[in-house]
């Protein structure tokens, strides 16, 4: 009996054990640890996982309060691999680019998947300094109904990262002809310019994992700009790809919003 009770009492501090490592593993944000350190340190699949956001949270957030910084376009399609494209022109150090990629990533997995996708946070010195967000640099997206490019200009502390090829500057002069970050076009259906929230004030000094467990609250700040954001992003594709898959475009908050775009 005593035996059994040992072996018990092992078992369970093993348990204990295997969870506070898994906890600590993908937490996303070590006790102590600065926000800044995490940089360009893979995204944990649990971290992703919760970015995953539950249709039920969706149709509840609607448009929450993003900003609506977006403007339609009347040009040629603007298509890759015979998809419609979406272009991104961002930088690592930009706090308010760092706002707009929560959504993204959000949006965008909605229709495909991320390999290679990083941790990220803003300039140290800027407004909204280390900003937790994700940096696009170096990741894959694929996706059977759009195509996504991007283009992280700099890093974080400002040195050269990746350059616009011909075409990519003249979309982005044609189409944003003040330079400002960041820079979302839809198939030259509609252009985003700016993020459609604060950053400071939603994003602040949180860490990753906190933000993700707020976005499966509807009515936290975070999931009425981040999931409302993306909300509106999601809308957008759907137009852009001919409203596929449905299991994404049927939904109650896609067709409200399709119309508001």
């Amino acid at each position: 009996m005593k035996r059994t009770y040992l072996y018990a009492i092992v078992a369970l501090i093993i348990i204990a054990v295997v969870v506070v490592l898994v906890f600590s593993t993908n937490s996303g944000l070590s006790s102590g640890e600065k926000l800044a350190s995490f940089d360009n340190k893979p995204v944990p699949a649990s971290l992703l996982a919760m970015l995953r956001i539950p249709d039920s949270v969706s149709n509840q957030v609607g448009a929450g309060v993003a900003e609506k910084y977006v403007t339609p376009l009347n040009a040629p399609a603007l298509t890759l691999n015979g998809k419609p494209e979406i272009l991104y022109i961002g930088a690592e150090y930009c706090p308010f680019c760092a706002a707009q990629r929560w959504p993204m990533v959000i949006a965008l997995m909605r229709f495909g998947n991320f390999t290679n996708l990083s941790l990220m946070t803003s300039d140290h010195n800027d407004y909204s300094p280390d900003t937790p967000t994700f940096t696009f640099y170096n990741s894959t997206y694929t996706s059977p109904y759009i195509s996504f490019v991007s283009v992280e200009q700099t890093t974080n502390t400002r040195t050269a990262l990746q350059q616009m090829n011909d075409s990519q500057l003249a979309l982005f002069a044609a189409n944003d002809p003040n330079g400002g970050i960041p820079f979302i076009l839809f198939a030259n259906r509609s252009v985003w310019i700016n993020a459609d929230y604060d950053p400071l004030s939603v994003l602040g000094d949180k860490n990753w994992t906190v933000i993700a467990a707020q976005l499966q609250n509807s009515s936290s700040v975070q999931a009425e700009a981040i999931v409302g954001t993306a909300n509106l992003m999601t809308a957008q594709i759907c137009i852009i790809d001919n409203n596929t898959p449905t299991s994404v475009c049927s939904q109650p908050y896609v067709r409200n919003l399709e119309g508001a775009i």
